[in-house]
C-alpha cells in the first residue's frame, strides 16, 4: 500500500513538472499552437523534432523494438485526424488540461471531444467496425 502512495506522489510531481514545463515554453498557448500550424513560427516544430531525436536515441540505446516494422492500417488516417483536431482545437490530449488550469476555459470543449472520441473508438472496436483492441483507443 505504501508503494502505491509513492508511485502516486511520483506521478503527481512528474505531471506538475511536465505541466509547468509545457506552459513555460508556450505549448499550452493557443496562439503559439496556431502560429506553429500556420507555419508562422517553426520554434515548436523544432522542439518536437528535438524530442523525437531524443526519444529515438534513448530507444536505440535501450534496444527498444516496437512492432514488426509494419504500420497498422489506421495509423496514417488516425494521425491525420489527430493533427486536424489538434490544429482546430489547439490541443492534443494533455494540452487542454494545462489550458484549463491556466484559465483558458474553451479547452473544456476539447476535453469533451477527447472523451467522446475515445468512447466512439471503443464502441466502433467493440462492434468490429475498426480493427483495434480497446486499449489502442487511448493512444
Amino acid at each position: 500500500m505504501r508503494s502505491r502512495g509513492v508511485v502516486l506522489l511520483a506521478n503527481l510531481l512528474t505531471g506538475l513538472a511536465l505541466g509547468f514545463t509545457v506552459t513555460s515554453i508556450g505549448f499550452g498557448d493557443y496562439a503559439e499552437l496556431n502560429r506553429m500550424f500556420t507555419f508562422q513560427d517553426l520554434r515548436m516544430f523544432l522542439s518536437f523534432f528535438g524530442a523525437v531525436v531524443i526519444i529515438a536515441s534513448v530507444f536505440a540505446l535501450l534496444r527498444v523494438r516496437r512492432g514488426a516494422g509494419r504500420l497498422h492500417a489506421g495509423v496514417v488516417p488516425g494521425a491525420v485526424l489527430f493533427g486536424i483536431g489538434w490544429a482546430i482545437s489547439g490541443g492534443c490530449p494533455a494540452i487542454p488540461i494545462i489550458q484549463v488550469a491556466s484559465g483558458y476555459l474553451p479547452a473544456v470543449v476539447t476535453i469533451a471531444g477527447i472523451v467522446v472520441g475515445v468512447r466512439l473508438c471503443r464502441w466502433a472496436g467493440g462492434r468490429r467496425l475498426l480493427r483495434v483492441d480497446r486499449g489502442s483507443c487511448e493512444g
